[in-house]
């Protein structure tokens, strides 16, 4: 005879979904690393480069996030040191078919005195329903130079894939010598989607991007900048009081990404990190 709880018709309860969680922190000093620690899916690699910059590399093992998972990453560069952060891969927010909280990505960003750190990540993919959150925060002491990239994309043309409803939210802050000296807040939603080609919102672009310079004379970069063209990019630049900002959208993530990789290679005088590949 079977057991009555195997026959039973009472409701059962699905298992609670396992989430991500991951922490990864990288503090370099002038002369060497300082303080490396990884827990869970996030983990940060010091490859071995033939330059005199190190790089970070961070790596989300997992794969991609859903709702309810959770990544902080933290890269230090103390005064004097100069260090260049990046992703392994593209970061990818798939659909989240539960409910529960977003997906959620913390990244905490500090250059000391003197030094020079550079946040250069590749693009974030969201995918159909997907949900996320970042909060991008940097702390930079008043003569250090710090250059960031971020890139969005919404699905893989080359896959067929649409992206009709999601949820997106992005802060960037720039803190300079205690001061909050450039906030970006980023919102998408199936609202925003359904107006994708109207001209207040993504004009029908696909993949967007912002790259920032924080530095003494930055501003002067700007009319350099400007030349700079690519096949399928509009972009715009901006350049004040120590900081420049270029804006750049496209119908799909390739030229784009190529049109990044032009600037940011104009604006650091040296080669992509060696995983950023074209």
């Amino acid at each position: 005879m079977l057991d009555s709880h195997l026959t039973s018709d009472a409701p059962r309860h699905a298992a609670p979904m396992q989430r991500v969680r991951g922490v990864a922190r990288v503090v370099m000093g002038a002369t060497g690393l300082r303080d490396l620690y990884q827990a869970g899916s996030a983990k940060a690699m010091l490859p071995k480069i033939h330059g005199p910059v190190p790089e970070v590399v961070f790596l989300n093992t997992s794969g991609g996030l859903t709702a309810g998972d959770r990544l902080d990453y933290t890269l230090e560069v103390e005064a004097g040191g100069a260090l260049v952060g990046t992703s392994q891969t593209a970061e990818r927010a798939y659909a989240s078919v539960a409910q529960g909280a977003d997906a959620e990505v913390a990244i905490s960003l500090k250059a000391g005195c003197g030094a020079r750190l550079d946040w250069l990540p590749q693009e974030t993919i969201l995918f159909d329903k997907s949900r996320l959150s970042r909060v991008t925060r940097a702390q930079i002491a008043a003569d250090s130079r710090f250059v960031f990239v971020e890139s969005l994309v919404l699905g893989r043309a080359a896959m067929g894939e649409t992206v009709e409803s999601l949820r997106f939210r992005d802060r960037r802050e720039v803190h300079r010598a205690g001061r909050l000296e450039y906030l970006e807040p980023l919102e998408f939603d199936a609202d925003t989607l359904a107006m994708r080609h109207h001209a207040v919102t993504l004009g029908g672009a696909r993949a967007i991007a912002t790259i920032g310079v924080f530095a003494q004379g930055a501003q002067d970069l700007a009319d350099s900048l400007k030349s700079l063209t690519q096949e399928g990019v509009s972009a715009g630049v901006s350049g004040w009081n120590g900081k420049l900002i270029i804006r750049a959208m496209a119908a799909d993530g390739y030229p784009l990404r190529r049109y990044v990789a032009r600037a940011l290679e104009h604006l650091r005088h040296g080669p992509l990190p060696r995983v950023w590949q074209l």
